[in-house]
Formats: C-alpha cells, structure tokens, sequence
C-alpha cells in the first residue's frame, strides 16, 4: 500500500512559486522528510494502528523543511520591486498619513465547524494533536503560508473534531476556527487545500510524527472564473496525499459502496467530511484586512496585531528613514522580534489579553486617533512581550507537548498577573526570582534586506 505511494512520491514534481527560489531542493527535502517515516507508516498500517489512506503530513514536512517559505512570518515581510529599488506591496499614503490598503482578488472569512466520521487510530499511538492546516493551492504548488487551527474533540464522539470551543477568557488563537484568507493570485485553479492531522507517539518506542488523516481541496472559483458562493460547504475527504488521486481514508467505509439507494446513503453519512463556511466580508472587516499582505492566510482574532505591525513597518521604513535608499540596520525591537510572535501562539495570546485590557481604558476619541493607539500598543508590546521572550522561566516552544504548554502558559499567566498587580513589569523584571537571557543584539536589530520576502514575478 505505502510501497506504491513512495513509487509515486520519487516521480511527481512539484514546483514553488518564485523564480528566486529553488523549488526542487524544497520538494528534495520534503520528500526525503516524507520516505524516512514510510517504513514507520508502514509497519502501523501493516499492524492495523491506521487506516490504509493515511499518509505522513504533507504540510507538516513543507512548515518544518523548506527553510520557513511557508511560515506566516515570511508572508508578513514586505516584498522589493523587480527593480529592487522600491517596496511592492507596502506603500505610503500620504493622504491617510498610514499605509495604503491594498485589495487582492481572494479576500474572505473561513470557518472551520467540524469533522465527522474522522477514523481512530489503534491503541499502540497515542495522539497529542488533532488539527487542521490549510494554505492556498492551486492544485500543484503551495501559494501562501500554511496555517494551522487545533481541534478539540469529546470522549463520547471520538470522531467528531470541533474549533472554536467556549473557553474561560480570550479564545487562544491556535484553537480559533475563524480565518481570513487573503490572495491576489490570477491562476483559474486557486482553492483552498485542507489537511486534516494528528501528532502522535509510539508507545512501543517513542517515537514521533504527524500524520494526514485526509485532505481535500475548495476551488474558490467555477470554470467560468465566477466566486463561488459564500455559504457552508460539506467537504468529503480523500486519502493519501493532495498528489494522490482516488485513494480512500478508510477504505472499509468506501463510498463507492454497491446495493440500494438506502445502503448507498448509510454508506456516505459513514464518510470523513470537514465542515467549513465561506463568509463574504462586510465594509469594516474589507477595509481592516486590506491592510494585510495580499497573500496571507491566519487567525482573524489577531488580525489587528498584524495589522499594528504592517503599520509601525510602514512607519520606519517609508515615513521615519533619513534616506529611502540606506539598507542601514534599524533599531526597533517590535519590527526584530514581533515575527517570532507567530510560531508561538501562547505568546501572541498574552499581546492580545494584555492589549485589550489596555484598550478597554481608552476613550473613544482616543480610540479613532491612530498615533494615539500605535504608541499605546508599542509600550503594551514593550512591557508584556519583550520581558517574556527573553524569559528564562518560559520554556522553549515545542509543538504538541503537552507539558511544555502547560509550563508555558502558567510562566506566561504568572507574569500577567504580576504585571497587573504591580502596574506594569517593571516590578517584575527587577526581581531577583526573574532570570532573564544575555542579551543579544538581534532582539534589537531589524535588517529588512535580510527579512524582506524574495520577489515572486
């Protein structure tokens, strides 16, 4: 079964998007990442721990082994001219005295409900992560950053994964199944490709990985080049990987069952399905998310942090730099570290909780008066996000260890509270209990030549 899908995988080809990159070392090195877990996916199919149709993760192996191409972080960077003498996508609006909004041809919400009818795996893995990851495709490459949403599911309906659950608090952003999705791309197959995985654990020997446990691709738009419609859509999952066709989840549920329409329809409510809703935006959330990059896919609850950050960029690099021709290093420690926000989740929610408490004390004069709000979100970002990335109490993030997030999140609501009660960090950072990281000069020093994103003609 799996022997087949490796002949498969060594003659496929896939391309990247981007002249400037090499978009055969990308797919060598995913597809090396991908052959070393064949043989363990294939003695856990053999054992009958899963279903025939699941794979290694295809996007897994992309976030973790093409150098961050399809990191949000990358996506967020402005990206140069072909002349390279100018910013293509971050300009200046001098009427607005801001950046200048840019519309792009995909702008929408997507939400993730549910999936149903998902299969479990054996008694020999255990799982640590259900989850979603979905980026914007066109049926061959990757033509955005790949974005991932935590499920959670209930022991009575083991095959039921949900997003978006009633928490206590702020909602965190990895488990939000509201996503903007942005895109400017003109190719007539630009969908939507949907990961359905699991991070597990051998128990026999501890070993690790992702797993897909289907996929399936929304085209956004009809033959005829109209928007498809904005409403709910139940997607049937396909198994093996987006460059597999015809391969079941499972396939002792086909849905090429034979026998009477009655059996036919037991059949295809037996299916793994996804439950996703496309949402037409209204004037205020277009005008927001036209602030974005045109090509971006993430959380909408924290939209406005990223847009806070695409404004402070245009602010020094177009507004506030002597000469729009130096590539000097810049000094500005929200432009240096602001990125590593995205690859650790926790970290961005304290910004958001800490943030809206903040703006909760604001008038609403003060509220419509940007200068106001920026500085106001540098000093929150400055007294809540710098203190905890340096932090030695705040242990390294590692994707779906349960412990380390557990550790994590209490290292990170202690220095809230702390911060809270005391009016501010500085309490806090002055105690002897608070054990911070030599500093290094990168905390401080943003060098947009080396950040910026490579032109993609």
């Amino acid at each position: 079964m799996v022997g087949g899908w490796l002949k498969m995988l060594k003659e496929v080809k896939v391309s990247f998007p981007g002249p400037t990159w090499r978009t055969d070392s990308h797919w060598s090195a995913v597809r090396k990442a991908i052959s070393e877990q064949i043989n363990t996916v294939d003695v856990l199919a053999t054992m009958g721990a899963i279903p025939a149709g699941f794979r290694p993760s295809t996007l897994s192996q992309l976030l973790d082994e093409a150098g961050g191409r399809f990191r949000a972080s990358y996506f967020l960077q402005p990206e140069l001219t072909t002349s390279q003498l100018a910013f293509r996508d971050l300009t200046w609006d001098a009427k607005t005295g801001t950046i200048m909004s840019r519309p792009s041809r995909v702008s929408l919400i997507l939400t993730l409900w549910s999936c149903k009818m998902i299969p479990l795996p054996g008694t020999s893995i255990q799982v640590l992560s259900r989850h979603i990851r979905l980026c914007l495709f066109d049926g061959s490459k990757v033509l955005s950053n790949i974005h991932t949403v935590r499920a959670v599911w209930q022991p009575k309906k083991p095959k039921t994964w949900t997003f978006s659950p009633q928490v206590t608090g702020i909602l965190p952003c990895l488990l939000d199944g509201d996503c903007f999705i942005r895109s400017n791309s003109s190719t007539p197959d630009l969908g939507i490709l949907f990961e359905l995985g699991i991070s597990y654990i051998r128990n026999s020997t501890g070993e690790r990985g992702e797993l897909s446990c289907g996929w399936v691709f929304l085209k956004l738009f009809d033959a005829s080049g109209v928007p498809i419609p904005a409403k709910t859509y139940e997607l049937f999952l396909n198994g093996g990987t987006p460059y597999e066709k015809g391969v079941e989840v499972d396939p002792s549920v086909s849905r090429r069952a034979q026998g009477s329409v009655f059996r036919q329809m037991i059949s295809v409510r037996r299916q793994p399905q996804l439950l996703v809703k496309l949402r037409s935006l209204n004037r205020r959330s277009r005008a927001m998310l036209s602030l974005l990059p045109e090509t971006l896919v993430g959380s909408m609850c924290s939209a406005h942090l990223l847009i806070f950050y695409r404004q402070i960029l245009g602010d020094v690099l177009l507004r506030d730099r002597t000469s729009l021709q130096s590539a000097d290093l810049i000094s500005h420690p929200v432009l240096a570290t602001f990125p590593l926000l995205l690859e650790q989740p926790d970290v961005m929610d304290a910004l958001r909780s800490s943030w809206a408490e903040k703006e909760s004390t604001l008038k609403r004069s003060e509220k419509r008066d940007k200068e106001l709000l920026k500085a106001e979100f540098l000093l929150v970002y400055h007294d809540c996000v710098l203190p905890l990335l340096h932090s030695t109490l705040l242990p390294p993030f590692r994707w779906a260890e349960e412990e380390t997030e557990a550790a994590r999140w209490k290292a990170i609501a202690d220095f809230l509270k702390q911060s809270r009660e005391n009016e501010g960090s500085l309490k806090a950072l002055l105690s002897p209990d608070g054990v911070h990281k030599p500093f290094d000069l990168s905390e401080q020093t943003y060098d947009f030549l080396g950040e910026i994103r490579k032109n993609s003609g």
